[in-house]
């Protein structure tokens, strides 16, 4: 027997007080809303009803067990909408996490307007260099930047952008220095190493005008496992170091950092956004994935423009 289903027939019944209106109203046939008022009250072993030719009545208990169904009714009504908003309404917790030179840049940006855009979402967000793993640490969504093709998996990942890596160096180092005009020429440069998983201690790999090409790295004075630590050293004018885009696009923008070599470009990354099902999926991982892609592409544009 289906208990709720039930009990929505007799609550229907006891407000028509007819099981014939009832059952006109819920699109079933008389013979099945008697039924379902029959096995409810052997499930109860309570009379609900009285029954003649003419009309339908309460008992006592049955008053007494409308009252109840009502609330229960309602109960699950509201249950039912507050489920089925989260699809349309982004509203509750929104857990996230991202790295940290990406979320600095781009991730806190962007969840600053985002939140103003929707006032029911509360947002928890972590920043670190691991990679989570989703489901034991509760994150709704998690952005993972990688160099190759994503390993396979149950999750579910969008493309947010892709970003080259570029060569920088101070304005400072290169009037000081000069200024490199072939891959080639770099070994004789201050090279400062960034320690990533993306990218090799002892060489650089470039795409440029003659396709790929290698550097192998003399020993360097400075390694620096951060992006935007060895931001500063270069703005420092400390040597030439490769930084992703999203580390050296404002400060070339703001004359602090100038590309060296830029028809070369290193390490193309690549930044998803992943999250546990497409399947009824919630409204505020939805419609946040959306907004940090659109954030993330318009920034760039114009960063790079």
């Amino acid at each position: 027997m289906d208990l709720l289903r039930s009990m929505r027939i007799f609550a229907r019944v006891a407000e028509a007080s007819s099981f014939t209106a009832a059952a006109q109203q819920l699109d079933i046939t008389t013979a099945q809303a008697s039924r379902a008022i029959t096995d409810l009250e052997t499930h109860l072993r309570t009379r609900l009803l009285n029954r003649t030719t003419r009309r339908v009545a309460l008992t006592d208990a049955g008053n007494r067990y409308l009252a109840r169904c009502k609330e229960v009714i309602a109960l699950v009504d509201l249950s039912e909408a507050e489920a089925g908003d989260a699809r349309v309404l982004p509203s509750g917790v929104l857990r996230m996490h991202a790295p940290i030179t990406f979320g600095h840049h781009y991730v806190v940006p962007a969840l600053t307007r985002y939140l103003e855009a929707h006032p029911q979402v509360r947002v928890e967000l972590t920043l670190s260099q691991n990679v989570p793993d989703m489901l034991d640490e509760g994150y709704d969504v998690f952005v993972q930047v990688t160099t190759s093709a994503l390993p396979d998996s149950a999750l579910v990942s969008t493309r947010i952008c892709s970003m080259p890596s570029l060569l920088c160096a101070s304005p400072d180092y290169l009037k000081r220095a000069g200024v490199p005009r072939d891959i080639e020429e770099l070994s004789k440069h201050a090279c400062l190493q960034l320690v990533t998983t993306f990218f090799p201690v002892d060489r650089w790999a470039f795409e440029g005008p003659r396709g790929r090409a290698e550097v192998d790295l003399p020993p360097g004075r400075l390694r620096v496992n951060s992006a935007d630590a060895l931001a500063v050293a270069v703005a420092d004018g400390f040597g030439i170091a490769p930084l992703p885009a999203l580390s050296a696009l404002p400060s070339i923008k703001s004359g602090e950092l100038v590309r060296v070599l830029p028809e070369w470009e290193l390490q193309t990354m690549t930044i998803y956004a992943m999250y546990a099902s497409r399947q009824y999926l919630d409204a505020k991982i939805k419609t946040w994935v959306a907004f940090l892609k659109e954030f993330v592409e318009g920034t760039l544009a114009e960063q790079m423009g």
